[in-house]
C-alpha cells in the first residue's frame, strides 16, 4: 500500500506546484496589463515640468515631461550597439542644465555609426543657450547586453550602458534620478523613433500555458496510472 501511495503524492505535489506556478504567471500578466494601461494614460496626459527639485523614479517613470535648460555637449555619452531599422549605431546621451537649478540625462536619438571608424562620430547638432524640451521620463537610456563593465567604464565617450547614478558619481552632476526620452523634431540630425515601452505580458501568459499544461499532463498521466495499476489487482490470477 505504502509503495502505492508515493507516487500518488508526488503526483499530487506536481500538480499543485505547477498549477500555483500558473496562476503567478497569470498574475504577473494582470500586473503587467494593468502598467501597459497606465503607461497609455501617462503619455496623453499634460506634461509634468522638470525643475531643480528632485523627483522620485516611481512618480515620474513613463509620464510625459518637459524642462527648460541647456546642453552640456561636453559631457556626452555615445551608447554603442543600439541598431535602428537593422543599421547599428548609438543613442547620444546628454546632460541638460535646468534653468533653475540641477541637471537631468537626456537621451536625444539614435545617431548612425560609421562602419569603417567606430570613434567616427556622424554630424548632428546641438541648439546653443536655452531651450525647451519634452519626452518621456525613463529608468534609464536604454540597456544593452554587455560582460562585465564592457564599454560601460566611466570617462570613455562611448560606452554599452550608463547607469544614472553612477554617471551622478562620475561627474559631479546632481541629476535626476531618471532619463528624458526626448521627442519630437527639432532638425538636429538625430531619430526619435523610439519604440514603445513593452512589458512583455504574452510571455507571462505563454509560461501560465505551459505551467497548466504540465499540471493536465501529470494528472493525466497518474490517472492512467492508477487505471493500469487496478487493473492488474483485479487481473485473474493478481
Amino acid at each position: 500500500m505504502k509503495s502505492r501511495l508515493i507516487p500518488a503524492l508526488l503526483i499530487m505535489l506536481v500538480v499543485a506546484v505547477t498549477v500555483r506556478l500558473g496562476f503567478w504567471q497569470r498574475d504577473r500578466a494582470h500586473q503587467k496589463e494593468a502598467l501597459e494601461a497606465r503607461i497609455t494614460q501617462f503619455e496623453n496626459a499634460p506634461a509634468l515640468p522638470v525643475g531643480a527639485a528632485p523627483l522620485a523614479l516611481k512618480d515620474v517613470e513613463f509620464h510625459r515631461v518637459k524642462a527648460r535648460g541647456s546642453f552640456v555637449a561636453d559631457k556626452v555619452v555615445y551608447l554603442d550597439n543600439r541598431p535602428y531599422n537593422d543599421q547599428p549605431g548609438f543613442y547620444v546621451v546628454m546632460p541638460f542644465k535646468l534653468a533653475d537649478g540641477g541637471y537631468v540625462l537626456v537621451n536625444r536619438g539614435w545617431l548612425p555609426r560609421n562602419m569603417s571608424n567606430r570613434e567616427t562620430i556622424a554630424p548632428y547638432s546641438t541648439p546653443a543657450g536655452e531651450v525647451e524640451i519634452e519626452g518621456i521620463a525613463r529608468a534609464d537610456a536604454s540597456r544593452a547586453f554587455e560582460l562585465g563593465q564592457g564599454g560601460s567604464a566611466a570617462h570613455q565617450r562611448i560606452r554599452q550602458n550608463l547607469d544614472v547614478r553612477a554617471y551622478a558619481a562620475e561627474t559631479g552632476l546632481p541629476l535626476q534620478a531618471f532619463v528624458i526620452q526626448q521627442t519630437g523634431k527639432t532638425g538636429d540630425g538625430l531619430v526619435r523613433d523610439w519604440p514603445a515601452p513593452t512589458t512583455g505580458v504574452e510571455r507571462n501568459y505563454g509560461y501560465m500555458l505551459q505551467w497548466w499544461g504540465m499540471a493536465a499532463a501529470a494528472l493525466g498521466f497518474g490517472l492512467y496510472a492508477a487505471r493500469r495499476a487496478g487493473r492488474r489487482r483485479h487481473a485473474p490470477g493478481a
